[in-house]
């Protein structure tokens, strides 16, 4: 899966599978977490944060099961 650079203290890069409804999370530390049944526009409104690990620890931190990858 190809991801896409974020600027965050966090977030490093993020990428979406549409058909399998996944996305994936690239961390600062180099740790990659697949989140699951993540709706298409959560990933777009990641994309478009002001913040986007603040985005990520209000809407999909404990909210989607991940697993690391």
């Amino acid at each position: 899966m190809e991801r896409t650079p974020v600027s965050s203290s966090n977030l490093s890069s993020v990428g979406y599978d549409e058909n399998n409804s996944l996305l994936h999370i690239e961390f600062n530390s180099g740790k990659v977490y697949e989140y699951h049944g993540v709706p298409e526009s959560v990933y777009h409104d990641l994309l478009n944060a002001g913040s986007p690990g603040g985005y990520f620890h209000s809407h999909i931190k404990n909210v989607f099961s991940c697993q690391e990858i």
